[in-house]
């Protein structure tokens, strides 16, 4: 009894300052449980702690609404209970650890040179893992794109297509050395010249309009638009003053027939068979169109006439180029996929096929017809007919099998049986003197059927 009467004052006291502190916060409703607490303080022992913390929690009703609040905790207060201080400090004693030095061995000469190497490779691995990351970190900046003269031509070259072009004008002067005609070098050499400038200026339109296309294949993606090594204001100027000149040239210079077969075959390759290009699979036949034009204008360039033998060799370019495009366009499906272009190979691969062997079996034929409309001997058809039999030959593989090897040997087989095939019917081709002297024979007979028909 005497011990719980000598507790009773602090707990009382405790309870005083707790109602004191809730008064002067300006909290007017306690809860229920705060009075609970203070009838239960006489028999249980609170602390400061646990009342400090019902001082910082508490419930309010409003609105007949329950929500519970948690105030800030305030500055910590200073305890009403005195502490007892402790009379004996510790004191604090700091003692001084000698280091203790390290036991130098000797090393020798081997051992050092080893570590030198190893610090030198460490430094060398260091250097090139920072190069690489500079080196990266910078392709992945935009750079500008300085033009360098020196770099113009090549740039030039690959934006005219100029393997392609010297195809154009070698099939065009072909076709001006089968023309029945006494050779004329200097018409030669403006026809030839005027062609060259139409094929670069339609195959630079060409790549203006297929840049973003472009960029999405691999046999494409380093083109000159597509790399930005030149703007598209320069392509076009490039193009207009390859091709004014061009088709000038061809009609002032050579003949207007000429020119406007060099002005529409321009027009046909970049207006009409570069959008079918993403459209239909007629492209194919409107390209074969426009790559049996040269040699046509090689033979109205020499005669100004458009005469039988110019559209044979016209035919002769026209099936030669669906072998050589179809096996090449199968190797690339996936590209072609990629750049949105719709082609045999991708969309119609059977027919693909297909074509390429009729076109091959139909050389053959036009080789034949070539001695009855009197352009050459009857020894061309003969000898032609075992390159052209192997053609056909690859051909019908690349149907049956239908693979990237066969389409491959296909491939690379029309690269050299055109040039043979051309040389091969220059060498037959009739001389423009016995085509004069049948020519002056046959007015001789006819004056004197004509004489003996006259009393």
């Amino acid at each position: 009894m005497s011990a719980a009467r000598r507790c009773s004052p602090p707990r009382a006291l405790a309870v005083g300052l707790f109602v004191w502190r809730l008064k002067n916060t300006g909290i007017r409703q306690v809860p229920c449980q705060f009075v609970q607490l203070c009838h239960v303080a006489n028999d249980r022992l609170i602390t400061f702690q646990y009342f400090n913390f019902l001082k910082r929690m508490y419930v309010t009703q409003c609105n007949k609404d329950f929500s519970q609040r948690a105030k800030p905790k305030s500055d910590s207060v200073a305890s009403p209970f005195h502490e007892l201080q402790q009379l004996d400090q510790e004191k604090k004693v700091i003692h001084k650890i000698r280091p203790i030095s390290p036991v130098h061995q000797p090393l020798s000469e081997a051992s050092i040179s080893s570590e030198l190497r190893e610090m030198k490779s460490a430094a060398q691995t260091e250097g090139s893992v920072a190069a690489v990351r500079a080196e990266a970190k910078g392709d992945r900046q935009w750079k500008e794109m300085k033009l360098q003269l020196d770099d113009l031509p090549g740039i030039l070259a690959r934006l005219s297509k100029i393997k392609l072009t010297a195809l154009v004008v070698s099939t065009a002067s072909a076709g001006f050395a089968m023309a029945p005609v006494p050779f004329d070098l200097t018409c030669f050499l403006l026809a030839s010249l005027g062609t060259g400038l139409a094929s670069c200026a339609a195959n630079s339109i060409n790549q203006f309009f297929e840049v973003p296309f472009d960029s999405n294949m691999n046999r494409t993606k380093n083109r000159p638009l597509v790399r930005g090594q030149i703007s598209p204001l320069l392509a076009v100027c490039f193009a207009a003053s390859c091709g004014v000149p061009g088709i000038a040239l061809l009609t002032l210079g050579v003949n207007p027939l000429t020119g406007a077969l060099g002005a529409f075959n321009i027009f046909l390759y970049t207006c009409c068979y570069t959008p079918m290009k993403r459209m239909s699979i007629a492209n194919t036949w409107v390209g074969a169109v426009v790559g049996a034009i040269p040699p046509v204008m090689g033979w109205t360039a020499a005669t100004g006439s458009l005469d039988a033998g110019a559209l044979l060799l016209g035919g002769i370019l026209y099936s030669w180029q669906f072998p050589h495009f179809n096996a090449l366009s199968w190797g690339l499906r996936e590209d072609y996929s990629r750049g949105g272009y719709c082609m045999m190979s991708v969309t119609h691969p059977g027919l693909c096929r297909r074509v390429a062997l009729r076109h091959c079996l139909a050389l053959i034929g036009l080789s034949t017809v070539a001695p009855v409309l009197d352009i050459t001997t009857w020894t061309f058809p003969i000898i032609s007919l075992p390159i052209n039999l192997y053609i056909s030959y690859l051909a019908f593989r690349f149907y049956r099998d239908a693979d990237r090897s066969s389409s491959r040997k296909l491939f690379f087989c029309s690269l050299w049986h055109l040039p043979m095939l051309l040389l091969v019917m220059f060498t037959c081709k009739k001389s423009f003197l016995e085509k004069e002297d049948k020519g002056d024979l046959l007015g001789e007979s006819h004056g004197r059927v004509m004489e003996i028909r006259l009393p």
